[in-house]
């Protein structure tokens, strides 16, 4: 039915302003967010068919592509038999899962905890910036308990979503701590409680490779809702309220002992899978330059069946990210030869933690001498004509300088990255480029604030991210999909036709993946 019905939502979105690009943009995404696919769960039937349908539409470029096996190990947790506890002044208070609290699977949880816990702040710790919120607290055997989406002001922006993402539990496993509790902003949140605790059941991966697994000694993990995250505080002389208030202004938290510890019974049910990464290579003409790639990326997963929303369980994906995907196959179709290679990387396990990115990081599909550059797909969200393009990246490195004038050429102007708090630049797959030192640009469809159009975006984020009705029934400006795909040819083309291959800038934090100071 949602099939059938898509049809006449894309005849109404056909204008006639909208050329072949869009349209076969739109039918692309008419098959990969299919209720047939089942919303391509990485290692599921529909992912596989996914992963073929990609392989196909390259072949059809004449292009040869490579289908790269990615192993993961899979966590479920089995919540009937698992349960967590508060443990006050020797008496148990039980915490309903789901409704107060959530355990993660993205740790390699123990099947018993039993443990303090200690307010770190926003627990972080930053050198360089003389920043440490784990200075002189004994956190051996402990659990942390941090806010997320706020942080200290003296780290921003891309740095600070860096460092809560991939330095956060590493500085708190030399700290002693053997797991974490964090508690969310109510502007980071991009869905609401009740519909994002019902990813809890979902099947949580790990690569199947040690060495590229980064949650190492982490016991356990716990997400707790906000608005029962005052049962956590209780005795402690400090509200979250007044914690919160703190953290809104950019200023130090204070770090305590907290009144009570945890008691968690974690029942896993644990498995094998492979999944799919799909690459092809457009090779260079330029002999000295080659051997040198520009990647365009894109997860071709999303989060497959789940809880019943609305009588509907077929989290089909079509803006997350179908669209990219489509992209994807749309740019390779319109780019001429280059200098250097173009690789098209359509990968896996975005929605398990940017997982088939690492690994093909880590394990290029197609074999090149560098990579250059990343510029990846991920829920652009053509929502409205498009006037503003937000990016994220667009001041580390020279491709801000490179996406200013390829947008130019169509009258598009281009702002930073608005909302920090989400930590976008480290939420997509262009992260995995990055901490190999790759310079790289994600995209989304900008806004002014206060206008209709951050109205739709707001909206869409909470009531269609990650839920049923991401399919292909919804309003998507088709034009402005085409415009933002001309815009992606012409920035592709363009560094991958330039003489000096693009470089962070020196005030850039992300420098140092370039030369392995990190």
């Amino acid at each position: 039915m949602k099939y059938l019905l898509a049809f006449g939502i894309a005849f109404s979105l056909l204008a006639a302003d909208v050329s072949n690009l869009g349209k076969q943009w739109w039918q692309h995404i008419l098959f990969l967010a299919d209720d047939k696919l089942e919303g391509r769960n990485a290692g599921s039937e529909g992912h596989r068919l996914a992963a073929e349908y990609v392989a196909a539409q390259f072949r059809s470029l004449g292009l040869k592509p490579v289908i790269q096996p990615v192993p993961f190990l899979t966590k479920q947790i089995d919540e009937p038999n698992s349960s967590l506890e508060l443990i006050r002044d020797g008496k148990a208070t039980k915490i309903t899962l789901g409704k107060e609290a959530v355990l993660g699977m993205r740790c390699d949880p123990a099947e018993n905890v039993n443990a303090p816990m200690v307010f770190v702040g926003y627990g972080l710790k930053l050198d360089e910036k003389n920043y440490d919120d784990l200075k002189g607290l004994d956190l051996r055997g402990k659990i942390a308990v941090s806010l997320m989406g706020v942080g200290p002001s003296e780290i921003t922006g891309p740095l600070r979503s860096h460092v809560q993402s991939a330095l956060k539990w590493k500085a708190l496993r030399a700290a002693g701590a053997i797991g974490v509790a964090t508690i969310a902003s109510a502007k980071s949140q991009d869905i609401p409680w009740a519909r994002s605790s019902l990813a809890r059941f979902a099947v949580s991966m790990d690569l199947d490779e040690e060495a590229l697994r980064d949650n190492t000694g982490e016991q356990i993990s716990i997400s707790i809702n906000p608005e029962h995250a005052q049962l956590f505080f209780d005795g402690s002389g400090h509200t979250l309220a007044e914690l919160f208030a703190v953290a809104e202004t950019g200023k130090p938290l204070p770090h305590f002992t907290m009144p009570v510890s945890v008691r968690a019974h974690m029942a896993v049910k644990r498995g094998k899978v492979v999944s799919q990464n799909v690459a092809a290579m457009v090779e260079g003409t330029d002999p000295k330059l080659k051997h040198e790639a520009v990647v365009l990326s894109a997860h071709l997963d999303h989060i497959g069946v789940g809880e019943p929303v609305n009588g509907d369980r077929i989290n089909n994906g079509a803006m997350d990210n179908a669209s990219g995907i489509a992209a994807l196959i749309e740019v390779a179709r319109g780019l001429k030869p280059s200098k250097r290679s173009v690789i098209l990387a359509a990968v896996t396990g975005e929605e398990k933690g940017l997982l088939g990115s690492r690994y093909f990081a880590a394990h290029p599909a197609v074999k090149t001498d560098a990579m250059v550059a990343d510029f990846n797909l991920d829920m652009f969200l053509p929502l409205h004509p498009l006037k503003l393009l937000s990016i994220q990246g667009l001041d580390e490195s020279t491709l801000g300088a490179d996406i200013r004038a390829a947008a130019a050429e169509f009258d598009v102007k281009i702002m930073g990255d608005t909302e920090p708090q989400r930590n976008l630049f480290v939420r997509s797959d262009q992260y995995s480029f990055i901490k190999k030192g790759i310079p790289a640009l994600a995209f989304k469809f900008g806004y002014e604030k206060g206008s209709p159009e951050e109205t739709l975006h707001k909206d869409w984020l909470k009531n269609r991210y990650h839920a049923p009705s991401d399919d292909v029934n919804q309003p998507v400006d088709i034009a402005g999909a085409e415009k933002f795909l001309r815009i992606l040819t012409h920035l592709v083309t363009r560094v991958a036709n330039a003489q000096q291959r693009p470089e962070w800038n020196d005030t850039s934090f992300f420098k140092r993946f370039a030369t392995g100071s990190h």
